[in-house]
């Protein structure tokens, strides 16, 4: 047991301690092309764990790709060696002097890298078989408006895969619009694989800017062989101008902005209680939706407004952005009559020539009728009184005056029609004399008031039953016309009678539920145990009256 102790010690002894002891950076390639992708390989000397060197350092001067790490285990003649390696893929878009620094890992420093980077031939992109193509809708946009950044990568060889960074720019929002679209396309004899994403661009400052292309890198099939492979565009240069220091309201930079409408109906005529549905559309070029400003129904009095669905949404149409806002609202007419909805105004800056512009929706009229299941009441024409004191004596010289000149004019026949009419009423008055006596004395009783008629409420409960909510609103119209005697405002007249809060929120529930935007839902039960109850109250009121008169 002794003898196994020992000899354990002495293999622990031989084994010797490792300790990192020299970190070292490497590039792959020295020098390299403007464009073009190099390796740079940081190693140290040990197994590394839950370390590992900065490499934000290397933003500033160079595009950086994804850093991977790999470990390995050397066993030679019984000598260990261990190595950490970092590989970071690198590239840098313009020609010059760099200088790669220094890093460090477990309290060790690598060396300093002088990297020559030289220009790309001009020709060194003639018949390649991969490159990136970038164009703008324009090189000249106002702050907050939107353009449109449209990137294409060629590829005339088999892909195996590959990555294709963003586009950037200070002081700007860059949002790829939907999915990449794939096409073919020949150029100069050579087909391409052509992938196309589009951008949308919104600068948030004024001055001149520099969008930084995209670059490809990935692997391709040649000849049995994979190849690495990569691609940069063309920066773009683009103008961003200030707000005009002139112009007030909402700013809505735009080369078109369009004001539309839908009636349903049509019809400029309608009756009182027929919903309207009036949908607005707001087109407008160059900006986001997020943009568009509300449009704002103007309140009428005598038609109620609902505001119901209100959708944006915006697409790219010949490499432009163009947004719609699309927004319905509800108008129930309350009173008959003639409206006129105003205008409707919208400012806007045209970016085609630099000033204020307006879109509007002009002025309509629209006539209310009563409603046609309503028996109009004739309504008598009163002659006007005027109460303002008169001369006696001139008002009885006017009178004599006008009477002499009515005779002078009068027809005979229609004297002779009004000798009989005397004669007549002297009859009928002799008559009423005679007769009088044989008539009992009645005593005289003061009118009872016309009860309010108590119409059907079957059509009701068989609506109710039915779920049908629009049926049941012109039903319940159609009840309260009759009960009230009004044909506008019949709804609202008939809970002013009853005068209970429970009918009232049901009633407002259901309006709200028809031609509003809120999931609300009326209790059409309530409503018509309502009725009832009130039907009920009524005829036990007038048999209490009928049976006190004769009793």
């Amino acid at each position: 047991m002794v003898m196994r102790l020992f000899c354990c010690l002495l293999l622990l002894c031989a084994i010797p301690s490792f300790a990192a002891t020299k970190l070292q950076a490497s590039v792959d390639k020295n020098p390299v092309l403007a464009g073009e992708f190099f390796m740079l390989n940081i190693s140290v000397d040990d197994n590394v764990k839950g370390e590992q060197p900065d490499t934000s350092v290397l933003l500033k001067d160079f595009v950086v790709g994804p850093t991977s790490l790999s470990t390995r285990t050397n066993i030679i003649n019984g000598s260990i060696n261990k190595q950490t390696t970092w590989s970071v893929k690198l590239m840098t878009r313009t020609e010059g002097q760099y200088t790669i620094p220094s890093f460090t890992v477990s309290g060790l420093s690598s060396q300093p890298i002088d990297l020559t980077v030289t220009k790309r031939a001009a020709n060194a992109d003639n018949n390649n078989d991969i490159f990136v193509k970038t164009s703008l809708s324009s090189n000249s946009l106002y702050v907050q408006e939107a353009g449109v950044y449209t990137l294409k990568l060629y590829l005339a060889k088999e892909l195996l895969d590959g990555s294709l960074s963003t586009p950037s720019m200070e002081d700007a929002q860059l949002t790829q619009l939907g999915k990449q679209t794939e096409s073919y396309e020949l150029v100069d004899g050579k087909r391409y694989l052509v992938i196309t994403r589009e951008y949308l661009i919104q600068p948030q400052k004024s001055g001149p800017y520099t969008i930084a292309a995209p670059v490809f890198q990935g692997r391709v099939q040649q000849n049995y062989r994979q190849l690495e492979v990569s691609a940069i565009g063309e920066d773009q240069q683009i103008e961003i101008k200030p707000i005009p220091s002139d112009y007030n309201g909402a700013w809505l930079p735009s080369e078109l902005v369009n004001l539309g409408e839908e009636w349903q109906p049509s019809d400029d005529t309608i009756e009182v209680g027929t919903p309207i549905t009036r949908t607005i559309t707001l087109t407008a070029l160059g900006v986001t939706k997020e943009q568009l400003p509300d449009i704002e129904m103007p309140t009428i009095n005598g038609i109620r407004s609902y505001p119901d669905q209100k959708d944006n949404n915006n697409a790219v149409r010949n490499g432009r952005v163009v947004s719609q806002q699309t927004a319905s609202y509800a108008l129930l007419p309350q009173t008959p009559g003639t409206y006129t909805l105003p205008e409707i105004k919208l400012p806007w800056f045209n970016t085609k020539i630099n000033r204020i512009s307006f879109a509007t929706l002009p002025a309509r009229k629209i006539t209310v009728t009563p409603s046609s299941t309503v028996v109009n009441t004739p309504v008598n024409t009163e002659q006007s009184i005027d109460n303002t004191p008169v001369d006696e004596t001139k008002a009885d010289a006017n009178t004599s005056a006008q009477m002499q000149t009515a005779r002078s004019y009068t027809p005979l026949w229609l004297i002779a029609v009004a000798v009989l009419g005397y004669i007549l009423w002297i009859g009928t008055a002799i008559y009423y004399w005679f007769t009088r006596s044989n008539i009992n004395t009645i005593e005289k009783v003061k009118p009872l008031p016309t009860p309010l008629s108590q119409p059907s409420l079957k059509k009701l409960l068989n609506i109710q039953k039915a779920g049908d909510v629009k049926a049941f609103y012109n039903e319940l119209n159609n009840y309260a016309v009759q009960i009230t005697k009004q044909d506008t405002g019949a709804i609202d007249e008939l809970c002013r009678r009853i005068n209970n809060s429970q009918l009232s929120t049901e009633v407002i529930q259901l309006q709200a539920q028809l031609y509003g935007n809120k999931a609300t839902n009326s209790d059409l039960g309530a409503i018509i145990k309502i009725l009832e109850s009130e039907q009920a109250q009524a005829s036990n009121s007038q048999q209490t009256v009928l049976k006190d008169l004769y009793s």
